[in-house]
This record gives structure tokens, C-alpha cells and sequence, in this order.
């Protein structure tokens, strides 16, 4: 099995990812996922049923947007990772931030108790971090609101659509909190 990063969005694959799609006998992946690759991909195309990971075949390419090492299908299946460009990436290069100086934090999916913890604990550890938020559960507006009754009141940034010509970038603050327009977005603090 292959584990695929197609990128953030369409442009963004790498060649080793382009070849291994083109050369793939049977694919998997998000919607998403598929359309960002779609150009490339020449066999049979399955939308991926997240509760049957395991009935995957062993020969099959999977496609993980972003990079699939970055709170993606890589840590959920065994097999060959061939990284793609994260939205981790992306938003530091379009904010000019040094990645060896951001935490990343995934709320997507995950336990909203635990995901504030460790919000908590990096913030006071004086750390800038970037967020893969929970939109429909833990957002940019939750997010700061829990960071202000933290007494934290710091630059908060959301960055929507990377990669896409509707992209957009918001500067706030977690007292006045950039609020995104769609459900596709990351979160930098600090």
C-alpha cells in the first residue's frame, strides 16, 4: 500500500506522487483527495469509507490531502509514505514563519478536552502554533475564546482555502477573532 500526499490543493503534488499515481492499479482517497489528483489519476477510483480502513487492498494507492504525515491517512495505515505539500507548510511560507519555530496541534476529529489541554500547555510554554481546528466543534472563535478566559490575548491568524483562488488570509487577535468563511481553514496563534 501507498499512502499518497496530493498537497492542499491542485499544483502541489511532487513527481515521485505523480508517477505513483499514474502507475496505480486501484485508488482511494476523499473526494477531495481525488479531485486534487484527478488530472494525473488513469484507473478505477473508490472514495475511501474511513470505517473500513482495513478492507483496503494492500495493493491500492491512497490518496491523503496535504501531507499525509500531517494528522493524515499515514498515521492510520500501514505502508509506503510519499509526503506531499501540508497546509503546515503553506501557511508558514505565506505568513514567513520559520517551521522549526511552530507547534502543530490537531483539534480535527480529536478529543476537544485533550485538544485544549495542549493548547494551553504550548501557549504557556510561549510557543506559536498552528491549529488544524474542528470547524463544526472547535474553532478559530472557540479557540481564542478559550485562550482569552485563559488570559491569553494574542495575535490569532486563520488562513482559508490555502492553495485556492478564493484563498484568504485573516489577522485578529483572540479578543477579536478572524472568523473563516468556509469549513476549510487553519488557525496560527502567537
Amino acid at each position: 500500500m501507498k499512502i499518497i500526499g496530493v498537497g492542499v490543493s491542485k499544483g502541489m503534488l511532487t513527481e515521485e506522487a505523480i508517477s505513483a499515481i499514474k502507475s496505480a492499479r486501484i485508488i482511494y482517497g476523499s473526494k477531495r483527495a481525488i479531485a486534487i489528483a484527478s488530472f494525473h489519476i488513469q484507473s478505477e477510483t473508490h472514495e475511501i469509507d474511513f470505517k473500513h480502513l482495513d478492507e483496503i487492498p494492500d495493493d491500492a494507492v491512497i490518496l491523503s490531502t496535504g501531507d499525509p504525515m500531517l494528522s493524515g491517512l499515514g498515521t492510520l495505515l500501514e505502508g509506503e509514505v510519499i509526503p506531499g505539500i501540508s497546509s503546515l507548510q503553506l501557511a508558514c511560507a505565506r505568513l514567513k514563519i520559520d517551521l522549526t519555530s511552530i507547534t502543530a496541534i490537531t483539534a480535527h476529529g480529536r478529543d476537544i478536552e485533550e485538544s485544549k489541554r495542549i493548547i494551553l500547555d504550548k501557549i504557556m510554554r510561549k510557543r506559536r502554533l498552528f491549529i488544524l481546528p474542528d470547524p463544526k466543534r472547535f474553532g478559530s472563535v472557540e479557540i481564542a475564546e478559550m485562550l482569552l478566559k485563559a488570559g491569553y490575548e494574542l495575535p490569532a491568524i486563520v488562513l482559508e482555502n490555502l492553495g485556492y483562488e478564493n484563498e484568504r488570509i485573516i489577522h485578529g487577535t483572540t479578543k477579536n477573532p478572524p472568523e473563516p468563511e468556509t469549513l476549510l481553514y487553519v488557525m496560527v496563534i502567537g
